[in-house]
């Protein structure tokens, strides 16, 4: 069996890495395409950087943006870090951007099709990890409708790229984050688990009973890991 994707989707400051914040960090492993600090406290004591000595591997934190260099590591966590049960990467959109720019002056369609290879290839072997492995992505999202009938999905480079690649098909779960005003006045950071008609959000039929919920990875884990067992 292959292991379960999820995508986490939204725009900058509206939860997504903040959804980490009750996960397990000795079973949690951190790759960063930007380096940025994490939202929550005592982050630095929970993820401490990746250290290789033959075949003794320590940590839980790496970061690149490079698409080779992060697979490289998700080898690593698959074949000699069986404590590892999810792989967050943060932001999976940078992957993309940041080769994007660095070719900039690439003439010529080819460099599309590779960057949609690049992409497929973390996605691909993130599908082969261990069963018992989750792998999360932490992205951006884009509204290809417009403002009075938006519509929401996984941002990428450009129209040529998302011609070529539909990420939303390549994850078995996604969620779309949402900040609204709360009762008390407060911001409320949720996470939609259903399409909606604004997101392409999915989850498999019954496993959430609401829309929306709070922005807890540990918890969406339990549940379904809970559904998968019938539980």
């Amino acid at each position: 069996m292959a292991a379960e994707t999820i995508a986490i989707v939204g725009e900058s400051g509206t939860g997504k890495s903040t959804s980490l914040r009750n996960l397990n960090p000795e079973e949690t492993f951190i790759i960063s395409t930007t380096g940025k600090p994490l939202p929550f406290r005592a982050w630095k004591k929970k993820y401490i950087p990746i250290k290789i000595e033959g075949k003794n591997v320590s940590g839980n934190y790496y970061v690149s943006s490079k698409w080779d260099q992060i697979l490289k590591i998700l080898q690593i966590i698959d074949k000699m870090m069986p404590q590892i049960k999810q792989v967050i990467i943060d932001d999976f959109q940078y992957v993309l951007s940041y080769e994007f720019v660095d070719r900039a002056t690439e003439v010529g369609y080819t460099k599309f099709s590779e960057l949609a290879q690049h992409a497929m290839e973390i996605l691909r072997y993130s599908e082969k990890m261990r069963e018992d492995c989750k792998m999360i992505f932490l992205t951006h999202s884009e509204n290809v409708g417009d403002n009075v009938n938006p519509k929401f999905v996984i941002k990428t480079v450009g129209k040529l790229l998302s011609e070529k690649v539909t990420l939303e098909g390549l994850f078995t779960y996604i969620f779309f984050t949402k900040v609204s005003e709360g009762d008390s006045g407060r911001m409320e950071y949720k996470l939609i688990t259903n399409n909606d008609g604004t997101c392409v959000a999915k989850t498999s039929f019954g496993m959430f009973e609401d829309l929306e919920i709070d922005n807890d990875l540990n918890e969406i884990i339990h549940v379904i890991d809970a559904y998968n067992e019938g539980e």
